[in-house]
């Protein structure tokens, strides 16, 4: 096992994301934020900055994260306390585009039971951390070790994989992979070792085409033979749904209805098309959301009569400062390269 670390370690220091922000320290911050937030991310908490990134890595790309989002949320909310103040419009503002919007309520819920709870501090204390909206057990795990440097085990999906093959394990319980986890768990250095199997998981042991002739575990692998046999996925069965969205122009505002549904809960949405007389199909897009595959139709109406007592005028300006769905923006930007562009 020794040599295992050893070899993990080697591979890390060579080839790891060790560049990635939430792995670095307060000081290093400076190498990745614009200059004129240097100040407000130079006392920023790291265990705090560790969560917003676990967070907003589920379901979303690094390179999205890092590009769009992550300084963007840091820089509005530096703290547990300011993100617990702000309204929940202005999280979902910041949120926009990440979608899964319900991970965004939950940091919003989340630090307000901090405020009140630990001091506006997240709990040291892993148990404490999985009683938070939103964080299971992997994410307090990794809140823990990246955070607060606890010599602690975690499974994620990358990790799932390279254990699953390492010892040749089909289809394990979350039991038995988290004991699997702590049995190959270096214990004088956590941190980096676990980077390292999450960057193995993410570079090297890719679900389809691994690339075992580059793996630091290749020598002592027993499932690198054959390692698809350790990869059971679920194939996603879209439910082709069609979507038709009213965009409706009156006064010189856009008229929004913010959602109570679900899906697109306190987001600002366009209307339904229901056969409006005079309404334009200006174009259409494709649309993925979970088990749905949605084909969008877009209709343009203006009409400074139009009445809807649930729907809210804003100005093509307002549309910057309120938080709307994925979905609509793709809807605006249809409008926008339409003969009806603003």
């Amino acid at each position: 096992m020794e040599k295992i670390h050893q070899s993990i370690l080697h591979w890390y220091h060579q080839n790891g994301r060790k560049n990635l922000p939430w792995r670095v320290l307060h000081d290093e911050y400076k190498k990745y934020a614009n200059k004129n937030d240097l100040k407000k991310l130079q006392n920023i908490d790291i265990a705090y900055a560790v969560y917003i990134s676990e967070i907003m890595l589920q379901q979303t790309q690094v390179k999205s994260v890092l590009q769009n989002y992550y300084f963007q949320f840091l820089v509005k909310f530096p703290s547990l306390k300011i993100l617990a103040k702000a309204s929940e419009d202005e999280v979902l503002k910041a949120w926009q585009g990440l979608g899964y919007y319900t991970r965004a309520r939950n940091l919003h819920k989340s630090a307000k039971i901090c405020v009140q709870k630990f001091n506006a501090q997240l709990p040291y204390d892993r148990r404490e951390l999985q009683k938070l909206p939103g964080i299971g057990e992997y994410t307090a795990g990794a809140i823990a070790c990246f955070g607060f440097l606890q010599t602690m085990a975690f499974v994620d999906a990358n990790i799932k994989r390279v254990l699953s093959r390492f010892y040749s394990l089909q289809n394990p319980s979350l039991k038995l992979l988290t004991q699997k986890a702590e049995e190959f768990l270096n214990y004088d250095n956590a941190f980096d070792h676990n980077q390292a199997l999450l960057d193995i998981g993410a570079l090297v042991c890719l679900p389809k085409n691994a690339k075992c002739e580059f793996c630091p575990l290749e020598s002592f692998c027993s499932g690198k033979n054959e390692y698809k046999k350790f990869n059971i996925t679920k194939k996603i069965r879209y439910e082709n749904i069609i979507l038709k969205i009213l965009i409706v122009q009156k006064n010189n505002k856009f008229l929004l209805i913010k959602s109570k549904e679900k899906l697109y809960f306190n987001l600002y949405n366009f209307l339904e098309y229901k056969n409006q007389k005079n309404a334009k199909f200006i174009g259409e897009f494709k649309h993925f959301y979970t088990k749905y595959k949605i084909n969008v139709k877009v209709y343009f109406l203006k009409d400074d009569n139009f009445e809807d007592i649930k729907a809210k005028a804003f100005t093509y300006k307002d549309l910057e400062y309120i938080a709307i769905s994925k979905l609509a923006v793709k809807a605006f930007d249809v409008l926008k390269k339409s003969a009806y562009a603003i």
